[in-house]
């Protein structure tokens, strides 16, 4: 059945409200809501959405947003989807920015502030978790990102190196041996 615009706009300005974690934590939440509770798209569409707005430059979780709004109901769809993602987080970071300048050095809400901290490190290892174990199907593919991990971590490549880097290898895997690095191929 066909998602309405109406249910997709009461989607779209809820997970603005409760879209904390930063990208990883917010595209988690949108695989979940959208692939597993809702089953609005496949987690075929879902990943292929989510590896195209991962290669453009910017925001890739707000493009992810907005791709699969646009996917929906087309371009008004993608403009909502886009604007409902951003406008609710602008006015809590306003109103969290407000708390903080005004009793920041009141002990109870810096305690506050400051235990918000781990609870969103978990959110976000686990979103990765989630994310990293169905994109990353066999072996190549944990090669691929380990490498990514210690070409970050240990030396310090540049993100934009270590993403052309891993789609040289993935590009070079597919012509070499497909079956080992594409998950799915397009009929």
């Amino acid at each position: 059945m066909p998602v309405s615009v109406r249910q997709a706009f009461w989607y779209w300005l809820r997970l603005g409200f409760i879209s904390f974690g930063g990208p990883t934590g917010q595209i988690a939440i949108m695989h979940q809501d959208l692939v597993e509770n809702r089953r609005w798209i496949s987690e075929k569409r879902f990943l292929h959405a989510l590896n195209y707005c991962m290669v453009l430059p910017g925001p890739e979780a707000m493009q992810l947003a907005t791709y699969i709004g646009w996917m929906m109901h087309r371009t008004a769809g993608g403009l909502m989807a886009g604007a409902l993602f951003i406008l609710p987080s602008l006015f809590i970071l306003v109103g969290l920015s407000w708390v903080y300048m005004a009793y920041g050095a009141v002990p109870a809400v810096a305690g506050v502030l400051y235990g918000i901290k781990p609870a969103v490190t978990a959110i976000v290892l686990f979103a990765a978790w989630r994310i990293g174990s169905r994109a990353l199907n066999n072996a190549v593919l944990w090669a691929i990102a380990g490498a990514a991990f210690v070409a970050v971590f240990f030396f310090r490549v540049d993100f934009p190196i270590i993403v052309l880097s891993a789609a040289l290898a993935g590009f070079a895997g597919g012509r070499i041996a497909p079956r080992l690095v594409c998950r799915w191929r397009r009929s």
